[in-house]
């Protein structure tokens, strides 16, 4: 309208409809000003009933959404308090619902995993406490098979414990359907499925039964064969310890199930293990105790014939005041045994062990009257008397029995068929001499000895020792006077018994230093009324010998020092053999050193690790001078392994096999590519074995080691963990995550029949101040405590590091101080080895 008008006025034209036509003809731009305003009022007409709808639809999907979180809201605090029932398609029509509902599926899985376990650890409790309770096997085993298969829902089992002297499964219990069953079964190794379980060190679970399996007898079943069987491997330290079967009535058995069987496998063997060695400690003690008792026995025999010595010396003086009118006569009686005994020539008789001559010497003819021929080839006993035959029969058969022993025998002979007379013998078992072949008979007439049997009964039991004994006594009074040599003294002093006999120390011509030594022993017998021993060393006819000497005091009947009798014994020989000894043992010690010291500057230590994390520390104890257990650390480019390697045995033994593990992962390490902490586990088991040669046909070297095995990458805040044997203890926000290692060793023989597996790999995003441990096995393994005969065991373990402090230096004096504190005074029974690391960025 202002456009018209303006026109119109601008042109002098009247407002008509006339004027208004030729004024749009006179400028056609004015329709298309009016085509603008209408077109824009229509289009804003539009606009905002389109808006109007918007809104209203809008508020009504508000609405909606109002609805869907009002329901998700409910849906949510039913899943907190634990309602996993409701299950509404209209959740999962939008994103939250259906997150709830996959949140609730979790949580529901997590729920029955978490019952599932609660069940095995119930179950391995049961089980760990019955252990506990018995030391009988044959109750031990009933008691866990009847728990374990009431406990596992099966319906019948088995318990074999596996003897290794016989290389035998034997039954040792058997349980069917509630009752006891007398079973007696045994299984060699790879023999049936028992056998094939125990060689192959691995579970077998069958839901395809043998016919000739056995079945269920029952009033409610009657005869049924169980629908599946499993057998596991009882294992503990890679060694076999028995196998326990067990069967159920179901085609299928539980994973639960098999778990929770799995589980009891180490905890039975390690108890099994124990009550064996028990057992072997049991033997052992009862020996001791049997040989304490012989050598109080023996005690009370030397008592006795020390008494009886005692009242011969009192009957010798007794005697010597009723017959010293005879003394000329006993002396001339004492020469002519003393000749005759320089004298003598003995008979040498050689006797198989039938009794049978095979040599006599051709002296029997002057001694025993008639010629050698007359008994070779002939019984040996068959010329003697029926009583005496039999004493010489029971010493040779003693012979047979006990070939180390010397047995000398007195006996009677008639010779030339009316003469008796005395023959002693000494028998030695020479049968596996080739060149005697037989018992030695070492044979002479004692027949003047026994005439002058008043003789012997004076010198008692005494003289007799001595004049055997290999070693040289000597008898001397208080000013030094000799009253008794016997005559092993003239084998190292080159003197005549009767040049020392009724001499004094200085008046006989021995050592000068022997002199000094047995003046010291006189003034220290009589300044301390005791037994005096020491050792000396002295110029002999031998050369320069070394003597332990026994200087015995001996009292009258008024308890007077008397005499003094010394025994001196050639140690020698002892004593070079000491010294070889002692020489080899400074060798060897100073090869161990040098050995330590190249292990020493290879190994890494805290220092190192806390180059990479500040909070960290490496607890190592080895349990000799070098170890077999191992820290390795190795850095490549934004990786770090880190691990804690237990090879077999301790000492130069293991630390010869650290050697070989130490350099093989550098190895893999530093020139393969950018491995798994896995990969690193598989090759290293592959090297080993190649390296020990335990791939090759017909190896038993059984050699290997444990290792827990960490790399982290800082860049990606990564850790991976692998492990032989060995568990990984991971803690994030307090709370511990165990990640256990693979049940093999690294290294070890090959078995054909087995196919192995690869190690698993385990991958963790770790945070900042998350803490890893993990150790070798000889902190659990360490005997102590209140009893001192208690492992200290991984679960121990476990529970002090979950309840340790987060700083790493205070724990690594607590967990010092824990060792020490549980081991007190017991020996170290292996190397300790165990990492604590607080991972950073």
């Amino acid at each position: 309208m202002i456009v018209w008008t303006i026109e119109l006025k601008a042109n002098n034209m009247s407002f008509s409809f006339f004027n208004l036509w030729n004024l749009h003809l006179m400028e056609p731009a004015i329709f298309l000003l009016e085509f603008f305003v209408i077109g824009t009022i229509i289009t804003f007409y539009v606009a905002n009933k389109e808006f109007a709808k918007a809104i209203t639809a809008f508020t009504q999907k508000t609405k909606q959404k109002d609805e869907i979180i009002k329901r998700n809201i409910k849906y949510a605090l039913q899943i907190g308090r634990g309602d996993y029932s409701t299950n509404s398609d209209e959740q999962e029509t939008d994103i939250l619902g259906k997150s709830l509902t996959i949140m609730k599926q979790n949580l529901l899985r997590a729920s029955e995993k978490e019952k599932e376990l609660n069940w095995i650890s119930k179950g391995r409790d049961m089980v760990s406490d019955i252990l506990r309770l018995h030391n009988d096997l044959e109750k031990l085993t009933y008691e866990v098979l009847v728990n374990v298969i009431n406990y596992g829902g099966f319906i019948q089992g088995a318990f074999y414990i596996y003897e290794e002297d016989k290389n035998i499964l034997k039954n040792y219990a058997t349980y069917a359907y509630n009752r006891k069953k007398y079973v007696s079964q045994e299984f060699k190794l790879g023999y049936g499925l028992i056998g094939q379980c125990a060689y192959e060190k691995d579970l077998i679970y069958r839901t395809e039964v043998p016919e000739e399996y056995a079945t269920i007898t029952s009033g409610i079943l009657g005869d049924k064969k169980p629908g599946s069987i499993l057998m596991v491997p009882l294992i503990t330290d890679e060694k076999l310890y028995g196998v326990i079967e067990l069967a159920c009535i179901d085609n299928k058995m539980s994973q639960t199930t098999i778990d929770f069987v799995k589980e009891l496998s180490d905890i039975i063997a390690r108890t099994i293990f124990n009550l064996k060695i028990n057992q072997k400690t049991k033997n052992l003690l009862d020996e001791a105790r049997l040989m304490t008792e012989e050598l109080k026995r023996n005690e009370e025999l030397l008592t006795k014939n020390a008494d009886d010595m005692k009242a011969a010396q009192e009957k010798l003086e007794e005697v010597n005041v009723n017959l010293e009118k005879k003394v000329q006569e006993v002396e001339q009686s004492q020469v002519r045994q003393q000749t005759l005994l320089l004298n003598a020539s003995e008979v040498i008789s050689i006797i198989d062990e039938n009794g049978i001559v095979l040599y006599e010497s051709p002296s029997v003819k002057s001694i025993l009257g008639y010629d050698a021929n007359e008994i070779i080839g002939k019984n040996a006993f068959g010329r003697m008397s029926s009583n005496e035959a039999n004493k010489v029969k029971e010493s040779f058969e003693t012979l047979l029995k006990k070939p180390w022993e010397t047995i000398v025998v007195e006996f009677k002979y008639i010779k030339g068929g009316n003469e008796e007379i005395w023959l002693e013998t000494i028998g030695r078992n020479l049968i596996n001499n080739p060149a005697i072949g037989g018992v030695l008979f070492n044979t002479r007439d004692i027949t003047q000895r026994k005439i002058a049997e008043f003789e012997q009964r004076m010198r008692g039991q005494m003289q007799a020792l001595s004049e055997n004994s290999p070693d040289m006594i000597l008898r001397l009074n208080l000013e030094g006077k000799f009253y008794y040599a016997n005559s092993i003294v003239k084998k190292y002093i080159d003197l005549d018994i009767e040049a020392i006999i009724g001499n004094s120390l200085n008046d006989v011509e021995i050592d000068k230093n022997l002199v000094v030594f047995f003046s010291g022993i006189i003034e220290y017998i009589k300044s301390n009324n005791e037994k005096f021993e020491s050792e000396f060393e002295f110029e002999t006819v031998l050369g320069e010998r070394v003597f332990l000497f026994n200087a015995i005091p001996e009292y009258d009947e008024n308890t007077v020092l008397e005499t003094i009798l010394v025994v001196a014994h050639d140690i020698t020989d002892r004593k070079h053999i000491e010294n070889e000894i002692k020489d080899k043992n400074f060798k060897i010690t100073e090869s161990i050193n040098y050995a330590y010291r190249i292990q020493s500057s290879i190994l890494p230590n805290t220092d190192m690790l806390r180059h990479y994390f500040p909070e960290s520390i490496i607890l190592y104890k080895p349990k000799d001078v070098v170890s077999g257990d191992f820290p390795w650390i190795f850095k490549k480019g934004d990786n770090l392994f880190v691990a804690a390697v237990d090879c077999t045995g301790h000492g130069v033994p293991g630390a010869l096999l650290s050697f070989i593990g130490y350099f093989i992962l550098n190895n893999i390490v530093d020139h393969d590519r950018d491995i798994s902490a896995s990969e690193v586990l598989d090759l290293l088991h592959t090297k080993v074995r190649h390296t020990l040669k335990q791939d090759e046909e017909g190896s038993e070297a059984r050699d290997g080691m444990d290792i827990a095995l960490c790399k982290i990458n800082f860049n990606k805040k990564e850790l991976q963990y692998a492990g032989a044997h060995r568990p990984l203890y991971y803690i994030s926000d307090s709370v511990l995550t165990e990640y256990k290692g693979d049940r093999k060793a690294i290294g070890g023989v090959v078995f054909k029949n087995k196919i192995e597996k690869n190690f698993t790999n385990y991958t963790v995003n770790y945070k900042e101040n998350d803490r890893i441990y993990f150790f070798s096995d000889g902190f659990p393994d360490q005997v102590g405590g209140d009893d001192n005969k208690t492992k200290y065991s991984t679960r121990q373990l476990r529970e002090f590091i979950e309840a340790s402090t987060e700083n790493m230096e205070e724990f690594g004096k607590e967990v010092n101080q824990e060792f020490l504190d549980w081991k007190k005074d017991n020996k170290q029974i292996d190397d300790i080895l165990l990492f604590g690391i607080k991972l950073k960025h």
